[in-house]
């Protein structure tokens, strides 16, 4: 493709057989190309009618999973773990939980996902009577629930117990059966349509209905928090049970593998398995073995070139990641001398991937909303943040002070940090970049940095930006939908004046926009 300008967007890649091994270049093609990243290029307004407001912009992040917003949250550790992942979801994007975590740890965090709301939990935590009101404290904090229902035997209902029956209590040894409320009580059965249900919960004033079966037992559980959340985020990602989409990182080896089919046990949506290399032998066998052994989506990456995407595609994956080196925190490109500029990668691997019918998520590079419509243009379906999420209330990084502002933590996933064992911590992020056989830790030759990111709020104010710009930007383009802006966008690329043109000049900033920061 050839934008409006002379010089090729793209990589002259060599025609023939795709192969996971090196390929044959001649003396004069070592150099293959232009390389062009999002401050290379401008999007080109085009005739529209278009108003940002009423744009749609639903993308696909793989065929089966569609986003009402094209944000996907990284599999880092200082930006996604549940609360992310549950945040991302209610407005229409999706997070991926990262793997520096043990596997029972990163499974705990997808069940938070998936028991958050849903339309009727199936599988509701439940408490026997013996249990103390302390083991139910500790059960109602961990699942950030108010009530459980009480349950004996095979499953049979016997009463409910909640926060209100433990207001007054200071003996946390009692049993649950000493405060809990007995059957009968209100339930509904097996089968029961969402308007029967909320008429329940309205007419007789209670915050949860259970669902039993003809025997008595519990076989589900509907709260009114769900119906209250399903009007206050109309766009979350959901399953078809009506809960919560997520998604997690995975490695490749053994671990990976073992990862996988746990995370799959756990209700994970879909799975990334997550590399800085894509493009390389156990990433490809990881897919293959994964995609054989369950029904599970399935992500590859990361790649950069026409070939890497390519050998994702014969492996089985149902997404294309791409980005070698793009990010904020990452080094690979001065470190290793290994990359390819963002926009271009994008372009490059799109070319094969929408071919075949497969979406590509650009991963990294993004330091502003309009980077994303031209990812989009370039040929990405969806975009993966990190450090624009990264100083969100939702992300794990610690809050830090520094000089009377508010700053989080945030490092690449080959940062020493990341990579080290700190005590009873084991560090599960060497494999990423295939160091996981360096036993010692001074040996480790890191691909990232370590720093702090401003405070930026809750992530809902902070997607409203970024995905308001999206629009705006649909608007110049005259594009009504992303498929539209993807298919007819056009980039123009610029000079460094043009770039430096861009941004705000000749001017003292006194008051800084929510979008956008002083370079």
């Amino acid at each position: 493709m050839r934008g409006a300008f002379n010089s090729p967007v793209g990589l002259a890649y060599i025609s023939g057989p795709v192969e996971v091994g090196r390929a044959n270049v001649n003396e004069d093609e070592k150099v293959v190309g232009l390389g062009l990243t999002f401050d290379d290029v401008l999007l080109l307004p085009d005739s529209s009618d278009v108003v940002p407001s009423e744009v749609d912009t639903t993308t696909r992040f793989t065929n089966s999973i569609t986003l009402r917003i094209p944000l996907v949250s990284s599999a880092m550790d200082t930006v996604t773990e549940s609360r992310m992942a549950i945040a991302m979801a209610r407005q229409g994007g999706l997070g991926i939980i990262h793997r520096n975590l043990s596997i029972e740890d990163q499974c705990s965090h997808v069940d938070l996902v998936k028991r958050s709301e849903a339309g009727m939990i199936t599988q509701p935590v439940t408490i026997s009577p013996d249990a103390t009101l302390a083991e139910m404290d500790s059960l109602c904090g961990r699942f950030r629930i108010s009530g459980l229902p009480v349950v004996q035997g095979d499953g049979e209902l016997i009463g409910i117990v909640t926060n209100r029956d433990l207001r007054f209590e200071t003996d946390f040894s009692k049993p649950v059966s000493s405060v809990m409320t007995r059957m009968p009580l209100i339930v509904g059965h097996v089968g029961i349509s969402s308007e029967d249900a909320m008429a329940l919960l309205r007419d007789h004033k209670i915050e949860k209905l259970p669902l039993i079966d003809e025997r008595g037992r519990l076989k589900g559980l509907i709260t009114v928090k769900d119906f209250t959340k399903a009007d206050k985020y109309p766009l979350s990602t959901k399953d078809d049970s009506g809960r919560l989409r997520v998604g997690a990182a995975v490695g490749v080896g053994e671990d990976g593998f073992k990862r996988a089919m746990a995370l799959i046990e756990a209700g994970v949506d879909v799975l990334v398995v997550d590399t800085a290399h894509g493009h390389q032998m156990a990433v490809l066998d990881a897919i293959k073995r994964i995609k054989s052994n369950s029904s599970i989506e399935v992500v590859g990456g990361n790649v950069a070139t026409r070939r890497g995407a390519q050998a994702l595609i014969a492996a089985g994956v149902d997404a294309v990641k791409v980005g070698v080196g793009p990010g904020s925190i990452c080094t690979t490109r001065v470190v290793a001398g290994v990359g390819v500029p963002q926009v271009t990668a994008i372009m490059e691997a799109a070319r094969v991937a929408h071919a075949a019918g497969i979406p590509v998520i650009g991963d990294g590079g993004l330091q502003y909303s309009g980077d994303i419509a031209k990812a989009i243009v370039a040929g990405a379906d969806t975009v993966m943040v990190g450090s624009l999420l990264a100083g969100c209330e939702e992300s794990p990084g610690e809050l830090i002070f520094i000089n009377g502002k508010q700053f989080k933590s945030y490092r690449g996933m080959g940062s020493l940090g990341a990579m080290q064992t700190r005590g009873s911590a084991k560090s599960y992020s060497k494999d990423r970049y295939f160091q996981d056989d360096v036993l010692s830790e001074d040996k480790l030759v890191p691909e990232g940095v370590e720093g702090q990111v401003p405070f930026r709020g809750p992530v809902s104010a902070v997607a409203h930006q970024l995905v308001g710009g999206l629009r705006s930007a649909m608007g110049y383009a005259g594009a009504q939908t992303i498929p539209y802006l993807q298919e007819h966008g056009r980039l123009i690329q610029i000079t460094a004046a043009g770039l430096k043109e861009s941004h705000p000049h000749d001017i003292q900033l006194t008051v800084e926009a929510p979008n956008y920061h002083s370079r």
